[in-house]
Order: structure tokens, then sequence, then C-alpha cells
């Protein structure tokens, strides 16, 4: 790959990884203008559909580098595959899977070899910036940017310019995104899954885990033991009445040891709006009592 012969000494480069609709010009003004800013790119990787028109697109930009006005940057071309077929239009969820798995695909492919990487969201169809910012958010190193691209006087249907001219209005608008940490193993984990829906569901499992462990730091270290003994019972369905039974108590002792559990809860879940009751406890607690006793 090109980035193979880059030496330490030489400046970092750079990717851009681009959208593609039926305006070729986002593409090529999004380029010129972080050329225009001394970024070191070495590649374009735009991301398209087999639609006629964004393959007229496609072939407009093409163009452009044949002239030979981008020396030195290579050109890669990324169509969206869904069943070794060419997705024409998002009209399905394994269309939207296989974008995802494209976008994925590419932005490892960079982050894997080190370089930096400028993420372009105003090409395409709206959920093509959308998927993307999801892989940004699994992907993105603290270098890594993400840009919406603002021209002055131009429009939908307007006449076509690939570049602006001289005294043209332009903005590249940095779009945050709200990276994982590259510290310890996560970053690690996450470059070495090559399927985007291993890391959607490595996730999930990382918030299962924290939230329940949040949920037992509350249960041991919240609640007396009374407490606890009274929150079990209720969240296995029973009413006051029968835990008083249960445990010997009276139903008014019930009463007043869910209580208080209630205001710890509210604190606990940071003074959410409306009152927290018997019905918000099972909720959050009845699923941590069940894995409990599924594991034994």
């Amino acid at each position: 790959m090109w980035w193979e012969n880059v030496t330490s000494k030489s400046v970092k480069p750079e990717v851009l990884l681009a959208t593609l609709g039926v305006e070729p010009q986002v593409v090529t003004i999004t380029l010129d203008e972080l050329l225009a800013r001394g970024c070191s790119l070495r590649e374009v990787s735009v991301v398209y559909t087999m639609d006629p028109g964004v393959k007229t697109a496609l072939t407009a930009i093409e163009g452009e580098f044949d002239k030979g006005l981008y020396p030195g940057v290579l050109l890669r071309k990324s169509p969206v595959i869904n069943r070794q077929a060419a997705v024409v239009d998002f009209r399905s969820e394994d269309d939207l899977r296989a974008l995802l798995r494209t976008l994925y695909a590419e932005m490892r492919r960079a982050r894997q070899s080190g370089v930096k990487v400028h993420l372009c969201l105003s090409g395409g169809r709206k959920v093509m910036s959308i998927m993307a910012m999801v892989v940004a958010q699994l992907l993105f190193g603290p270098e890594d940017c993400a840009w919406y691209l603002v021209t002055e006087g131009w429009h939908p249907g307007a006449e076509r310019r690939l570049h602006l001219e001289s005294g043209d209005r332009v903005w590249l608008v940095p779009v945050p995104v709200l990276r994982w940490s590259e510290a310890g193993t996560l970053m690690r984990t996450v470059a070495e899954l090559e399927d985007p829906a291993e890391v959607v569901y490595w996730y999930r499992r990382l918030e299962q885990n924290a939230r329940r462990k949040r949920q037992r730091e509350f249960f041991r270290h919240w609640l007396t033991g009374a407490e606890r003994e009274v929150v079990r019972l209720a969240c296995r369905g029973l009413d006051n009445v029968s835990i008083a039974k249960a445990l010997g108590k009276s139903e008014q002792t019930v009463a007043n040891q869910l209580r208080n559990v209630y205001e710890k809860l509210r604190e606990w879940l940071d003074f959410p709006e409306g009152n927290v009751e018997r019905n918000m406890m099972i909720a959050e607690f009845a699923p941590y009592f069940a894995l409990e006793e599924l594991e034994g």
C-alpha cells in the first residue's frame, strides 16, 4: 500500500474518506480545501452505490484525477456490496448492513495503518452520513476529523462546478465525534474485530456489564440487609402483605423499608423527573436478580 513507503521522517500521511451522492463537487471541493490547509493527503476513498446518477458523479471525480490535478493522491473506489451484488440504493436492512460494513472496512484499513483520517459527511444519502458517524464513534482516533462541507451560493440544481473560483467562500465545519478511548485494551479489541456487527454486540455486552456492576453496587452497598430482602421479594412479584408474611414483619414495616429504598434509588438514578416507585424499582432490578439466579 502507498503508506508502506512513508518513512518515519516524513509527515504523517492522511486519508480522505467520503460518501458520494450525485454531487461530485462535495468530494473535490473538500479535497481542495484540505490540501489548501496543508494536509498531507495521499488517498481519497470514495464510498458509493450503483445508482446511475452516483456513477456519473464518480466518473466526474475520476476525470479530475486523470487530468493530474492531484499528483501523489490515489483515488480508491469502494462500492457498497450486498451479497455479492452492488447496492443501487438503500431499500432494506441488508443494504444498510452492507453500507456499514463498507464504511467500517475502509476506516479500519486506514486506522490500522496509522494514518490520519478525514471523514466527509456531506455526500450521498443522509443514511450514509449517519452510518459514517457510527463507524467514526467506533474507530476514530484522537487526531481524526469529521467534516461537513458548506459552500456559499451553491444549491442543488445549480450549475455544477467541481472546484471553487477565487472569491468563492467555503467552510469545512468540524463535526464533534464522541470517541472511544484508545487507552488499554478497548481500542485494541475493537480494531481486531473485522465485522462491525461484532463490535456493536461487544459494545452492548460492555454496557450491560457496566450496568450490572452499578446495580450490584447499589444493591450491596446502598441498601441495608433488611432492605435487600424486601427488594428481592418485591422483584419476584410479591405484594407487601406476602413480603411481610414471608419475612415475619408487619406490613407497615415493609412499606417503610420500601419507601426508604425508593428514596435511595431516586438519588442513585440522579433524581429523575417524577416519582420513583415500585414499578421503576422492579424494572431496574428484576433482570439483575434473574441473571443472578441463572448463574447460580
